[in-house]
Order: structure tokens, then sequence, then C-alpha cells
């Protein structure tokens, strides 16, 4: 069903902006700022004829003198005094929005006269996932900023666009575009000088300081004004700055910007580990003023290497906003002491960029490449720059991971975002792979010995997804680190360093780190995976990620410190044993037993000795972040208009021995010995695995199945009924699997 739209009537008298509703007809929706004649049809009498006449050409007269060379512009003209929700036909995005839009697209008429120089349109914006292109009297004015977060921007206005008396703006989704965009936008002003100059009104220069050294420090600068939005400014990227609305990245270098006059909050920060600092600024046209901001590291990450191991530039990789000389200040700028460089299909050298930028202290690169191939993305490194990529196009699975397991030095291969879609392909989806037993139905093994628990640029709805699919990978014997990466194209939007993964190692200097020591612990699983906080596990006050716990005793100790820096928070603490979650507890912020600087919560548990040998695998949530200085983003390909913000810190597994055999078993090997030789009697089996787990009693569902055992028959569903809880759990967590397989096939 159609609703009316508005229609604002903006008079040059001192009725100033007048809502107007009226039906419209069906597909011209729309919002528009029109004089009275447009709106109103009926004959005028002579009177006001005589006065509208009037006051056209008192308007065209003051025009005429703010547009005279020499004379001073005339003063900003407000298009529209507010945000407008637009989406064009389909269901919403997000479940936050109103289910009917106000319109598809918004259209603004007004009055004005020709620029013969330039002028500049000022928005707000919000929400903007989807191109959408601005038109000024049918002429390309430029688009949205595709950012998701609130900001202020500015379009340049060439010369001559703007017209003597009637003008259209028109704002519409791209003609190409089919997705459903859900958007805020508006407080839209027309300012009649040019863009510098609207932008360039005042200077401040900032000094970002680490409090600890008393020296400059690289760091990310937020600028947001008085309406709570990111600030657009004057000043532009060069060799020492990486600028974007609201967002600038520094080298060691001071900041020296330009913005317009006005109230601003300016936060400076240095990415997950550090403090932030914030300051109120108010500056006045034609002011200059300078402050300082100090940070300190807070979160007490020595020993371990702060690594993005899923990191593009616009330069090589061919999309994003990120050029090559902007990435390096961004990483500086995050704390990345250990980036790999992984565009598409190349394998890219960061040194010579990052000693050119003056940054190379502040981290020691690794050569890698994102191998795009048809069955998925694959990060691998470390790699020689010179060397010859693995053939990414190649269809054969086995020839895939041959070619990228001989490109030279290579050690680590990461499966890259396994739930989204690509090329019309999703590894882990239902329709190829059942996530329980973690195997794919046409028996392919994944080769990769790592995987993306966590994506900032391309977060699921459900954040438990990817760190349940990777503990199913261990369940099912294999050797998989568990990574956190930013997938970072951009400077400011999904931005490097949100998501990130801490390995292991010797980083007293972080330009001069040992990468192959590095590399060899990140293969080995020790690790720790960070979404805004960390979850830092520790067995028997001595074993950590990547560890076997020898002659485990009746009790087992299991110690949790959850860390992150003042401005972020964790609310739960949970504890999991082969994927099942064994513990949980919630945080009280106000104990302070439990919190000191970086360290958000410290406890530990007495757990019984297992019966069988199981990784334990620690993780902290926490609400997300709403601040525009490290906002968390939504998902990226949603599976439900409903979202949840939060952040969240995995452990690595540590692995208990409890058979004593000197090994980690894996749940899938204690359900090949429990159905070895044993004949096709269901209860018997359900008895002999009353002790095991619900990982080992799915595996043991899935090897029956495979052996042709009937499990879904009468027969089978009272044995089962009769089952312990936890065998009863696995095999109904396997029966699902297999429905929802065989549904995304139409089976």
């Amino acid at each position: 069903m159609c609703t009316p739209s508005t229609r604002l009537d903006h008079r040059k008298s001192s009725g100033g902006f007048r809502g107007k509703v009226g039906p419209v007809p069906p597909g011209k929706r729309r919002f528009a700022l029109e004089s009275t004649a447009a709106v109103r049809q009926e004959p005028r009498p002579p009177v006001a004829r005589f006065l509208r006449t009037s006051l056209l050409t008192f308007a065209t007269v003051l025009a005429s003198i703010a547009f005279a060379p020499g004379a001073e512009p005339a003063a900003p003209l407000t298009l529209t005094p507010r945000l407008h929700h637009l989406r064009i036909a389909g269901p919403r995005e997000w479940s936050d929005f109103p289910a009917i839009p106000e319109s598809n697209r918004l259209e603004l008429k007004f009055i004005s006269q020709r620029n013969a120089s330039e002028a500049t349109l000022v928005f707000r914006q919000q929400d903007v996932k989807q191109p959408w292109k601005f038109r000024l009297n049918d002429r390309l004015l430029g688009e949205l900023t595709i950012d998701e977060n609130d900001m202020v921007v500015a379009l340049r206005v060439p010369a001559d666009v703007l017209r003597d008396g009637d003008n259209v703006l028109l704002l519409e989704q791209d003609n190409g575009a089919k997705t459903p965009d859900d958007i805020r936008v508006g407080e839209i002003t027309l300012d009649y000088r040019p863009r510098p100059e609207v932008l360039g009104e005042a200077t401040v220069e900032l000094e970002v300081l680490d409090a600890d050294t008393g020296r400059r420090t690289p760091a990310r600068i937020t600028i947001v004004n008085d309406s709570g939005a990111l600030q657009s400014l004057g000043t532009s990227s060069d060799q020492h700055l990486a600028v974007r609305p609201g967002v600038v990245y520094t080298g060691d270098r001071n900041a020296v910007l330009s913005l317009p006059a006005g109230k601003y909050v300016v936060s400076a920060g240095r990415g997950f580990e550090y403090s932030l600092a914030s300051q109120r600024l108010e500056l006045l046209a034609g002011e200059s003023k300078s402050t300082t901001l100090s940070i300190r590291r807070e979160v007490p990450t020595e020993g371990w290497i702060a690594c993005d191991p899923h990191v593009h530039t616009l330069t090589f990789s061919g999309h994003g906003d990120a050029t090559i000389e902007e990435r390096m200040l961004t990483l500086a700028g995050e704390g990345i002491e250990l980036p790999i460089s992984t565009d598409h299909n190349k394998h890219i050298d960061y040194e010579l960029f990052a000693r050119k930028l003056g940054v190379r202290k502040h981290f020691t690169p690794v050569v890698g490449n994102e191998v795009t191939t048809p069955f998925g993305h694959f990060n691998i490194f470390p790699a020689l720059s010179d060397a010859t990529p693995a053939d990414s196009k190649t269809t054969d699975w086995t020839q895939l991971f041959a070619g990228i397991y001989s490109t030279p030095r290579v050690k680590g291969v990461i499966l890259n975002h396994a739930r989204d879609l690509h090329s019309n392909v999703r590894p882990f989806g239902p329709r190829e792979y059942n996530a329980v037993v973690a195997e794919f139905r046409d028996g392919r093994v994944l080769r990769a010995n790592a995987m993306e628990i966590v994506n900032s640029g391309a977060v699921q709805s459900d954040v438990m997804r990817l760190p349940l699919d990777w503990m199913g990978q261990l369940n099912s014997g294999r050797s998989v680190t568990p990574v956190g990466a930013s997938d970072s194209h951009d400077v400011a939007r999904y931005f490097v360093g949100q998501g990130r993964t801490y390995i292991q190692a010797r980083d007293d200097d972080p330009g001069d780190l040992n990468p192959d020591e590095a590399i060899t612990n990140f293969v080995q699983g020790r690790v720790m995976v960070s979404y805004g906080l960390l979850a830092e596990l520790t067995v028997n006050q001595r074993y950590g990620p990547g560890e076997l716990v020898p002659a485990v005793r009746e009790t087992v100790n299991v110690g949790v410190r959850v860390l992150g820096p003042h401005w972020v928070r964790a609310h739960t603490v949970r504890l999991y044993a082969n994927g099942e979650l064994i513990r949980e507890e919630k945080i009280d912020p106000d104990d302070p037993t439990k919190r000191e600087r970086g360290i958000l919560w410290k406890g530990d548990w007495d757990l019984p000795r297992p019966r069988h040998d199981v990784h334990l695998v620690a993780m902290a949530i926490g609400p997300g972040i709403d601040g525009l200085h490290w906002k968390t983003s939504k998902p990226y390909q949603p599976a439900s208009p409903d979202w949840n913000s939060c952040v969240f810190g995995v452990s690595g597994a540590v692995w208990l021995d409890v058979d004593g055999d000197g090994r980690p078993t894996p749940a899938v090997d204690y359900a090949r010995r429990i159905l070895a030789g044993r004949k096709r009697e269901l209860r018997g089996l359900l008895a002999d695995l009353a002790p095991y787990d619900a990982a080992i009693a799915a595996h043991a569902a899935h090897v029956a199945t495979g052996a042709g055992w009937d499990l879904t028959s009468a027969d089978a569903e009272s044995a089962l009924d009769d089952a312990t809880p936890n065998v009863r759990a696995g095999f109904r967590r396997y029966f699902d699997a297999c429905r929802e397989t065989r549904a995304a096939r139409g089976e």
C-alpha cells in the first residue's frame, strides 16, 4: 500500500518551510523543496501574482549581487533541515528502520542563481551500503560515501551547474542496484563558497603523545561534530596523514587539520591495546588552535604479537579506498605489529612503502597473498614477492592446494570468511557442508591449517557460527588455527586491525620481530583472537593455547583473564569443551576484585577430569562499541534484519590428554573406536556412548549412517528417547544438519 509523500514548500517569505501532504501517483513518491507556484495549481489573484513576481525579482537581484565578482557570497541555503529515510522497493535491511520508508528517492526543488564559480553541497548521511547518486539539474554531482557511519559530507558543485530560477536536486539509488539499502540522508545545505573554503574556516594542530614515553605516536584521530556525526575535513591525505570524513591516521608527526568553524569532540587512540583520549574543541572562523592528546598502552599483551593476516590496498587489489601509502599509516595508527599483505592473487611487499612513509619501526611486514578461487578465498604466507602466485583459476581442489603449498616458503593457509557468499559459493554453507561433523558432502577435505572465526569487515549475524565451525574442525581431527582479521580494503569504513590475531612470540621491538618464530607458533595454534576483547586461557597455571596438557589429574584448574582497554566492556565469559558450553559466568563491571587496568575480569574454575580427551576454549563477549572512534560494524551479509552488536575474544585451544597416549584424540577418533566391529544394535551403541560428550555422539551418528545403519526408524527413535541427554543432543544435532543440507539442495 502506498503512503502519501511529503512535499516541502520553501518560500522566499517569513513562512520558511511548510509541510504539505497529498497524494502522489504510484512510482512518483518523493520529497520536493518547491516554490508555492509548483505546489498550488489554482489561479492566483492579481495581488498574489504581483507579490510573487516582486519576491522572485528581489531574490534574483540578491542572487545576482551574491554571484557578482568581488561580492560577499550569499548565506547558505538550507534545502532540507532534517534526515529522510529512503529505500528502494524490497524488504527492509534492518529492523531498527521503519518497515515503510518515506520514499525511494529524495527530490528537492529550490530557487537559486547560476553559479559562476564552484559552490558546495553539504549533507549528512547514515547507514549507506549501496551506491546512491546525487544529480543537480540532471547533471551527476557525486555519490554518497559508501559507509554505514554517521557523517557529514561535502560535494563540489562545479561552476554553471546551478541555474537562474528553478533548480532540482535528486538523490536515487544507483540504477543498477537491486539490493534494498535503508539509509538516512538530509540536513542538506547549499553553500555558495568553494569546498575548500567551506571546510577550511579554521585550523587545529593535533599532537598525540604516548603518555609512558612522552614521545609522539602514530594514532587514529576521530573528529565528531556537535550533532554526533563524523565531520568532513578540508585536509587531504598526504605522506603523513590518511584522511577520511571525521577520521585521520597519523604517523609520528603532528596533524594540521582544516575544519569548518564549530564545536567538536576530538579523540585519539591506537587500536585495541591503547587508551582513548578525548577533548572538546570549539573553533571560530579564521581561528587556529593547537592541542595535545596523550594515550598509553593499557592491555597487557607482553609476549604476544598483534597480527592482522588479512589486509588489502586499493593500489594492488583494485577496490576499496586505501592506497598503499595510506595503508602504511593505518597499520601504524592501529598498532598492528605483524601485518600480512593479502592483495588478491599478488605477492606485495610493504617494506619499501613502510620505510618511505617513516613508519617501518612500528611493524614488521610479511608478504602474503589472498588466493581468490572458485572454491573460496585463502590467505597464504609467508611468500616471496617475486614468486609466481598459485593458480587461482583452477577448478580442481587437489591441484589448488598442491599449488598453494608448493609456493616457496608458504606455511600458513587460512580459509577466509567461510560463511560468506562470493562468486555464488559459500564454503561452509549447508548445501555442501555439514558443520556438525565438519565434512563436505563431496568428500573434499579442508587442507587449510587456519580459518577466520571473525572477520571485522564481514561479521556474522550469529557471532558464534564461525567459532563453532572452527571447534567442529578440531573435533574432526584437523589442526586448524583460529584467526581474527579485518579484511580491510578501506581507511575508515572497515578499518584495519579491528579483528586481529595475537600470536605468542617475542614482541619487544615491533620493527624487528622474528616472522619465522611468529608464523611457526601461528601454525601450532599459539594464538588468541580479538574483536574488541581478549580471552586469555591457562590450564593448571602453565599450559596455554596450542599446547597439550599431559598427565591430567582428577581436577583440572582453568584460569581465564578477559582483557580490554577502558573503553570496552565485557558481560559474559564462557568455557567450551569439544565445542560444548560447560561453564558460563556473568561479569559485573563494578566488581573491583575482578578488574584492573587492561583486565576486565579474571577468575578460574576447578573442573572434574573429563572421561576422554577434549580441547578447551575460552570466550569473552561484551556489548558492541557505539562510539565512532572504533564503532563495531553491522553484518556484511546479514542472515536477519535483527542484529545485536557485540565485541568478543576467543582463546586458542588447549588440549587435555586424558587417555595418556601423548597426543590429542579428537571426537571423530573416539566415535570410530566405539563403532569398530560393532553390529547394528543401536541400544548397545547408545549405552556405550553414554560416558562421552555430544560432539562424540554426533560423530558416532555420522559414522553409523555411513556404515548403513538406519537411525530414522521408529525403533531407532524410541531407543534415542531413552539415551542420555548428551547422546540425544549429539544425534539430534547431526540429524538437524542433515535436514538443513537436504533443504538447501531442494531434496
